[in-house]
Parts: C-alpha cells; structure tokens; sequence
C-alpha cells in the first residue's frame, strides 16, 4: 500500500496521497533543519580556529546532508515546500544569536555551551522525524526507503552522542571561575 490514511478529522489527501499533516509535519521538520544547518555553519565560523570549530566542522557538513535529505524524501512523497516555514528557520536561527548571555560586548562562555545544547535538541527532534518515517515505512509506504532512513537515524545518533560529549565540555568550561 503506497497510500498514507489520513488522519482522524482531516479529509482528502495532498496531491502525492499523503495526508496533509505528515506534509505540516515534514515541513515543521525543515524549520528546524534549516535552522539547525545555519546554527552549526555560524558556530564554524564563530569559532574558527579552536577545538570546537574542528569538531563541529564535519557535523555542519552532515546538518546539512539531512536537510537534503529531508527534501529529497518530501520530494518523492509529492510533498510542497512551504517557503515561509523555511524563512521561519532561518529567522529563528538568526534572531537567536541576540540573545543575552551576561556580556554586551564579547561572546560568553555560555554562548557556545547554550548552542550546543540548542543543537543537541534539534538533533533528537530529527531522531523522532527519522523514526516516524521509519515506521511509515515499516506501513507500507513504498516511497519511503527503509534503508536510507535507517542509515539517517544511525547517523543522528552518532550525531547526538558527539553533541552530548561537547556539551558536556562546554558545561566544564562555561563555569570555570573567569
């Protein structure tokens, strides 16, 4: 069965034959795709130089992937991109580099360990996309490849650990005595 049932309360079906909350949903996704790929590039290039640039530098780059990803999978799902959810992202994402964090004029030590934990928690966000597909899969929707959303959630987990262990330096290095 390639057809996902609609869900209780909606009726009809987006052109691909998907219910129009999983097109809400991937798009909510993209949201934080998109700001979560911005984030990891601008911490990057905030942190140019130092140990936590070298070990965001190839998580930026697999950010990004599953962002393409995402796409591709809406794509054969016959899911629209919803511009203005992608504009919220990247909205959301830049507007969160003003915010407080104890200094006005140089960057905190706070900073970093606060946008790896942001990170950290769009990265469990994406497990959960990732699972909800998978079992989507494992229901019968043949457009959806079991394997690749497999080797997606096998990287996003690789992903959260490595966050969880930055976090975890960060944590000992935004509290140390200044």
């Amino acid at each position: 069965m390639n057809r996902l049932l609609p869900v209780t309360g909606h009726q009809g079906s987006s052109p691909g034959g998907v219910s129009p909350l999983l097109g809400i949903y991937l798009n909510d996704h993209l949201a934080a795709a998109t700001a979560g790929a911005g984030r990891a590039r601008h911490m990057v290039r905030s942190y140019r130089g130092s140990a936590l640039a070298a070990a965001l530098e190839p998580l930026a780059a697999d950010l990004a992937e599953d962002r393409a990803a995402l796409l591709d999978i809406m794509r054969r799902l016959g899911i629209p991109v919803r511009q203005y959810k992608v504009y919220a992202g990247r909205a959301a994402e830049r507007a969160g580099r003003f915010k407080a964090n104890g200094r006005l004029v140089r960057r905190s030590p706070l900073t970093p360990l606060v946008e790896v934990e942001a990170l950290r928690l769009g990265v469990e966000g994406k497990v959960a996309a990732w699972r909800a597909l998978r079992e989507l899969a494992d229901g019968g929707e043949e457009r959806l490849d079991a394997d690749l959303l497999d080797g997606l959630l096998e990287r996003a987990r690789r992903q959260r650990d490595a966050l969880e262990e930055l976090r975890r330096r960060q944590v000992v290095t935004a509290f140390r005595e200044q």
